[in-house]
């Protein structure tokens, strides 16, 4: 399972954004499906809101992927919040 960090700019992030930004998918719109196709998970929980507020601490899964929010801080506004290890 691959690790990836996210930091919030704001106190939350929509679901379908967040798969976005992370490179999960190419849009929103993508996002929006992965979601309603029941792809996606929240804290272990299957998630059907495709815009659901994601804060810190929550941890989001998506096939091999795990996405782990954290509270915000200094942002690498190239990554988009994004940290992809090492």
């Amino acid at each position: 399972m691959r690790d990836l960090e996210f930091t919030l700019a704001t106190d939350y992030i929509e679901l379908n954004q967040l798969l976005k930004l992370v490179g999960i998918c190419g849009s929103g719109g993508a996002g929006k499906a992965l979601v309603a196709a029941g792809k996606v998970r929240v804290d272990g929980a299957l998630e059907t809101r495709k815009t659901a507020k994601i804060r810190a601490g929550r941890i989001v899964n998506f096939e091999d992927a795990r996405i782990i929010v954290k509270a915000g801080g200094a942002i690498d506004a190239e990554a988009g919040g994004v940290d992809r290890g090492g």
